[in-house]
């Protein structure tokens, strides 16, 4: 009998499992053999000589140091699910060459999502916003201290409580395949995450479309900032600014106009963008401690003219910024700036550009700007005092790969 039990115990146990394998299926796992991974990155490093500016009893600083202009490093990757429809993701991390401060997992355009070649892309992370993308391409001097982001797409703090040509947390984006030159995009940032009660949520809508068929390129885009309230739930952040100006109900919002013309050997380049708010009433804006509940604070007009002149593996570029009076300085006077930048290229190779700038930014008496952006660059130096006018001269390389 036990000779006759022993076969049978191993037949089931070989059948056991194929019955059971053929009524439930394997998991699916994710078929790699068609994803791919990708490193890439930016490294644009300069020497800089800057001048802080003086005004009135106040004499300027000059310094000189090295500069890592918006260094990056980048891992990206796509999976085809078939149909036309892609998986992908992007890590994109600011490095900073000339120093190891600040440099951490990422601080740039980082996301996952899906791509239709019919239907458009998808995306969730940390990522620029379509009015920022609307004239990133049309600033000749991005990325260095001659960056039109001094004055333009508004400054935390100076001209506006959140930058519209910012990157945000939180963000839900959608993208449009390209018909006929056209592409338009959307995003809705959430903004922060731990409201509580009676509070005001804080949010924002960043709209964009263009066209984009050589010679010409045209943009317009629209965004808005419901700041919400400054106990947890502030768009803004927890600053000063922030702080002073954000409540229940407070709104910025901007739009803009870009173009961009090819005409031979030369590049030329317009922005244009108005902003609006209603943050009085419960600080006392610029220079005007008297502004009604509801004013128009920060509310102003800038605008971009810039020119570039290629000559083989060379390139001149001039570019001129300026950004008006704030709505709500005293009586509109002394808050508008403009600032100049002049520069030349020389391309080693497709990859590798050596680059020299000058650039001044003139202040009105009651407003500080500062040259760049706070995020191009390290070790910027701002403005020493309101009315100053800080200048540059800078010498870089920038290699992509």
């Amino acid at each position: 009998m036990q000779n006759k039990i022993i076969p049978l115990a191993m037949a089931a146990a070989i059948a056991i499992p194929e019955l059971i394998a053929a009524v439930i299926p394997a998991p699916a796992y994710a078929d790699t053999t068609n994803a791919n991974a990708n490193i890439y990155g930016i490294a644009n490093v300069s020497f800089d000589s800057v001048n802080s500016g003086s005004f009135g009893a106040t004499s300027g600083a000059t310094n000189t140091k090295v500069s890592s202009n918006a260094s990056r490093l980048g891992f990206k990757g796509t999976e085809d699910l078939g149909d036309g429809v892609k998986a992908l993701w992007q890590i994109e991390s600011l490095i900073n060459v000339d120093s190891s401060a600040g440099t951490s997992i990422g601080t740039r355009n980082t996301y996952a999502g899906l791509n239709s070649e019919n239907l458009g892309t998808v995306l969730l992370g940390y990522q620029d916003t379509p009015y920022k993308l609307a004239t990133r391409k049309l600033d000749v001097f991005a990325d260095t201290l001659g960056d039109n982001r001094s004055l333009l797409g508004s400054v935390k703090g100076t001209n506006a409580l959140v930058a519209f040509d910012g990157r945000q947390s939180d963000a839900l984006a959608y993208i449009s395949p390209v018909f006929n030159g056209i592409t338009v995009a959307a995003a809705y940032v959430a903004g922060a995450e731990t409201a509580v009660a009676n509070d005001t949520k804080g949010s924002a809508w960043s709209l964009a479309g263009w066209y984009d068929a050589a010679p010409f390129y045209g943009s317009l885009a629209y965004e808005v900032h419901d700041i919400g309230s400054t106990n947890s739930g502030d768009l803004a952040g927890a600053s000063n600014t922030a702080t002073v100006y954000a409540h229940a109900g407070s709104k910025e919002s901007a739009w803009k106009l870009g173009a961009g013309y090819k005409l031979d050997a030369v590049d030329l380049s317009f922005a244009y963008e108005k902003t609006t708010d209603n943050l009085g009433g419960t600080g006392a804006p610029p220079g005007d401690p008297s502004l009604v509940a509801g004013a128009n604070v920060f509310g102003h007009s800038a605008y971009y003219i810039a020119g570039k002149y290629n000559i083989g593996s060379n390139a001149v570029k001039v570019a001129y910024a300026h950004a008006g009076n704030l709505a709500g300085a005293a009586s509109g006077k002394d808050t508008s700036a403009s600032q100049f930048t002049a520069g030349y290229d020389r391309s080693l190779s497709k990859l590798t550009t050596v680059y020299v700038l000058y650039t001044k930014l003139n202040n009105g008496a009651n407003v500080k700007y500062a040259l760049s952006s706070a995020s191009t660059a390290t070790g910027t130096t701002a403005a020493s005092v309101a009315g100053a006018s800080p200048s540059a001269w800078s010498l870089g390389l920038k290699h992509a790969f």
